[in-house]
């Protein structure tokens, strides 16, 4: 079975303005958080 993960990035945010795409030690915020998802239980 294949399933699909929704990330809602917002790239205009008024606090912090691109935040999807900063730089976490080498990886953008969004690469990060999709990894994460990958690895996930369920």
């Amino acid at each position: 079975m294949r399933l699909a993960a929704l990330i809602p990035a917002r790239y205009a945010a008024q606090r912090l303005p691109g935040k999807p795409l900063a730089d976490i030690c080498g990886a953008p915020m969004v690469v990060r958080v999709a990894e994460r998802a990958r690895r996930a239980a369920g």
